[in-house]
């Protein structure tokens, strides 16, 4: 539970962030950028007319689906990685060039394969969360102690019972840190990808409030609602830290 004496520095300088925006606004007689008010403002507005809640729940809806399928694919292809030596040298070349690749580059190849519907920022969610959780799950499984893997073959512990008792509570710490990352990239893709190829979602609520009378009240509204999301989910994975088979890994 957060204790008041930590939620109250933030607090603080968030409020002095906000009045030096207001202070800044007002001092240069912007036209066009808001003030914080004009964006509480614009917020109530698109909670009123119902239209916010849509555009959340689709860019939810796309992050569940692409980073689902993510974790679906990178944990065991992860482990067996991580295991077998022979599938890591030839497999982990071919990872660490794709890694790299921002996943907007992917963007016109998506359109291309999938069309302009859910499926192109699924897609592009799944490559943008894909790779860094392999490459996590399968250093997890490199750095387990061997004293302990040895001890277990010692005692003829069969290769399933291996990854069951040993293996995966060793290396689940690695990969709850490999899954808060990718959730943390794919939070950025399905907005950079919403503003270009769909009609609805939060990257799309930013390019439609820009091109539709210069709305930046609800531009930064969005902005704003993008990062107290992102925020949250961040909050939602860090509670798997918690967890008792997990503990040991973390010392607060």
């Amino acid at each position: 539970m957060i204790k008041t004496k930590e939620l109250l520095p933030p607090l603080v300088v968030l409020s002095l962030l906000i009045a030096l925006w207001w202070a800044i606004v007002v001092a240069t007689n912007s036209a066009i950028f808001p003030t914080p008010l004009q964006v509480v403002t614009g917020t109530l507005e698109l909670v009123r007319d119902g239209s916010i809640w849509d555009h959340i729940g689709s860019s939810l809806f796309r992050v569940g689906a692409g980073f689902g399928l993510a974790v679906a694919t990178a944990i065991p292809l992860g482990l067996w990685l991580g295991r077998v030596d022979g599938a890591y040298i030839t497999l982990n070349p071919i990872f660490q060039i794709l890694r790299p690749i921002s996943p907007i580059a992917w963007i016109p190849i998506a359109i291309l394969w999938f069309g302009v519907g859910n499926a192109s920022p699924i897609f592009l969610i799944y490559i943008a969360s894909v790779f860094p959780l392999i490459v996590q799950t399968a250093a997890g499984v490199h750095t387990i102690d061997r004293r302990y893997l040895r001890a277990a073959e010692n005692f003829g512990v069969s290769r399933a019972r291996l990854f069951r008792q040993v293996i995966i509570p060793a290396v689940l710490p690695e990969i709850i840190v490999g899954m808060r990352i990718s959730l943390g990239v794919a939070w950025l893709v399905v907005v950079a990808a919403e503003m270009i190829a769909l009609r609805s979602g939060l990257g799309y609520l930013i390019m439609d409030s820009r091109n539709a009378g210069n709305r930046y009240d609800l531009v930064v509204a969005a902005m704003i609602i993008i990062g107290i999301i992102g925020l949250l989910l961040d909050g939602l994975m860090r509670l798997l830290e918690k967890l008792k088979t997990v503990r040991w890994r973390y010392g607060r």
